[in-house]
């Protein structure tokens, strides 16, 4: 998946953390435009800083409709903690998650998500419905949209463009 797990940046509470770690996740969301996935790229960050796991979008060659770039993080974290409970975590992500992403972080108590680009059709944190608010839930997700929205958003433009071509 990625080469960043282990690696020590800033702590999610700084205030450089959330471009650092945006960059990473955009690095993440290039390599699978490189292998003709949807570029869409997912950092987990510990709260001291420690990069847990890394991902990319992998749908098309794992053949795992799940295999989005938020679950394979937070699964590969959770080998690595031996925990599926991750909390006090940050997961930066390039594209405002879908509903079965959203769920997940739920599921796995994830404290915060940082996301780059809204999704009006199909995003869960306020695009098209607002999952992480709906007050069913026993966890809430921090959430904080747009950081590098332009960059994610004219990869996956970009991305598209040629698709479509």
């Amino acid at each position: 998946m990625g080469d960043l797990t282990g690696e020590v940046g800033p702590a999610p509470e700084h205030a450089e953390a959330h471009e650092y770690w945006m960059g990473r996740a955009l690095e993440q969301a290039a390599r699978a435009a490189e292998l003709d996935e949807v570029p869409v790229g997912a950092v987990l960050v510990a709260a001291d800083g420690t990069c847990l796991a890394a991902a990319h979008n992998a749908p098309i060659g794992e053949h795992d409709a799940s295999a989005h770039a938020e679950i394979r993080a937070l699964r590969a974290a959770g080998q690595r903690v031996e925990n599926y409970r991750l909390p006090g975590t940050t997961l930066y992500v390039t594209l405002e998650p879908c509903s079965m992403c959203a769920g997940a972080m739920v599921h796995a108590r994830v404290a915060r998500l940082v996301y780059g680009a809204s999704d009006p059709r199909t995003g869960a944190a306020g695009g098209a419905i607002d999952l992480f608010g709906h007050p069913a839930h026993n966890h809430r997700v921090v959430i904080h949209g747009g950081v590098r929205a332009e960059s994610s958003a004219e990869m996956l433009r970009a991305f598209f463009r040629v698709r479509r071509a």
